[in-house]
Formats: C-alpha cells, structure tokens, sequence
C-alpha cells in the first residue's frame, strides 16, 4: 500500500462553515464546473467550489456525521513544491502558486479525538504527494494558517497508520515536531489542553441542530 499523510485540524463545530468558506479561498480560480452546494448541521448552506465523490451535489449533510469532498488547492513554491511542479508539469501561476489536487477531505462533525469538537482530515491522494506533504514548510504552512484562520485548536500531522502524528499548530502557535513530542506525548496529553467546548451546554444538545 501507498503512503497517506496528510493533516487534521480539529476545531469547534460551529466554526465548520467559516473553515469551509476559508478553504474555498484556496481553490484555484477559473473552475469551469458549477459549485457544490453543501447543507451543513444546523442548516447552513455553502456553495464551494470542489466536488463530493467527483460530483458536484447539490450535497445534504445535515444528519450525517461525515461528508468527504475533492479538493484542488493552491500552494505556495518552496524546493519541495517546485520539484513536484516540475515532475507532474504544474504550471507556476502569476501569483506565485500551484494547484495541487486532487486532495481528499473528510470532514468529522464529531472528531474522532473529542465528540464535542470538529475535524477537518487532510489526506495526500498519492504516495508522491503524501512524501511532498512532508517535506513542504509552504504545504504545511496552508494547513496551519487555515487552522488559525478557522479558531482551530490544533493542527496535528498524520501519517495514517494510526500512530499519534507531531502536532503543527496549537493555541494560536506554530508548533515544531520535537517540541510536540515533549508537549504532547499522546492523544490524551493533546486532548487535555483543549477548552471544553462543552461548558453551559447541555450534553445531549449536539452541534446545534
């Protein structure tokens, strides 16, 4: 099997739309496809310009825990991005950028971490883009701006064998691997640091809906 890395930003569920309308920024312009219109829990609805199993909806995820939507992305060039640009034959835009994609998103309205917060998962579609994943401070940089932009409470790297992956971003922080090891040893040490988005809510009343 393939290597899939890639990045979860965990986050307070009713800052989802606000993640979703931050990432739409990211997508290339010119899409010639129409948008994807995606009902959220609570009834939000955003038309975003990626696609859901490499359609493009209409996509009601009101009641679900889960959607997982296709992602093209534009990067920032650094050695790392260059190269892969260079391999593939993306064209370095005007702006400075590339568009990387697919990237496969999941989206966890109730994370697998902690039930009262969000997760946004990042995952690399190939081997190639997974070691690009890696080794690029301009990739990760995407992923730890969105997490500030959104009121994530971390960003963590993840290297899709279960292992805990070294944390990124935290309290408004980027964060480097050897310092996460010595934080955050384990999922339960990064979980503790997070406010209880639970106080003054009843724990039965979910994520508002």
């Amino acid at each position: 099997m393939g290597l899939a890395y890639g990045y979860d930003i965990h986050l307070p569920p009713e800052n989802v739309a606000g993640a979703l309308v931050h990432l739409a920024r990211l997508a290339p312009p010119g899409r010639d496809t129409p948008p994807l219109e995606l009902t959220l829990p609570g009834g939000a609805l955003l038309a975003l310009p990626f696609t859901s199993d490499f359609r493009s909806g209409p996509v009601d995820c009101s009641t679900s825990s889960t959607v997982d939507l296709d992602l093209s992305l534009m990067f920032g060039v650094d050695e790392a991005v260059r190269d892969y640009a260079e391999a593939y034959g993306h064209e370095i835009q005007e702006d400075g950028r590339v568009r990387i994609g697919y990237v496969y998103l999941t989206i966890r309205f109730e994370s697998l971490l902690h039930p009262r917060y969000a997760a946004l998962e990042f995952w690399a579609a190939t081997s190639t883009m997974s070691r690009l994943f890696a080794r690029s401070a301009r990739v990760r940089e995407v992923f730890t701006g969105l997490t500030a932009a959104s009121g994530g409470v971390c960003c963590v790297f993840d290297i899709g064998d279960g292992s805990f992956g070294p944390v990124c971003w935290r309290d408004g922080e980027t964060v480097q691997p050897t310092d996460s090891d010595a934080a955050f040893p384990d999922r339960e040490a990064l979980v503790a640091s997070w406010p209880d988005p639970g106080a003054g809510r009843d724990p039965g009343s979910g994520f508002g809906h």
